[in-house]
């Protein structure tokens, strides 16, 4: 029997394609790439780059909380941009909500990300009870 399960949350935008908006699998949760969609439009937040990192981390708070869980419980987190340049803004939006023993993070520039954002963040979390 496994016990991987599907992590769905109605205050995130639903994945846009054949994948879950994240998987449990026993205590560690895996999220899928988050971008910045707004729920209840489906489109993309309005603005630049802080904007968007700000509403990517909303859509990885809203997954997390369905499993009780906050941005403390995240251990790694992969952040992909459109460009480098934008890197200094979304650190600096990023270092707001990461504050208590930031996870590890990788930050990669990309050629394009979906529905041309310029930023989308994955993440994996640990339930640690």
């Amino acid at each position: 029997m496994s016990n991987k399960k599907a992590i769905v949350a109605s205050d995130a935008p639903p994945a846009i394609g054949p994948y879950s908006q994240g998987i449990r699998a026993g205590s560690f949760i895996f999220l899928a790439g988050q971008i910045p969609l707004v729920r209840n439009t489906g489109q993309l937040v309005e603005g630049g780059i802080i904007e968007q990192t700000e509403q990517v981390i909303a859509n990885i708070k809203a997954l997390l909380a369905t499993q009780g869980l906050s941005v403390n419980d995240v251990v790694k987190t992969t952040v992909f941009l459109a460009d480098l340049e934008d890197f200094a803004a979304m650190n600096e939006v990023y270092a707001k909500y990461f504050t208590v023993l930031p996870p590890a993070r990788s930050t990669i520039q990309v050629a394009r990300l979906p529905r041309d954002s310029r930023v989308e963040i994955e993440v994996i979390a640990q339930a640690w009870s």
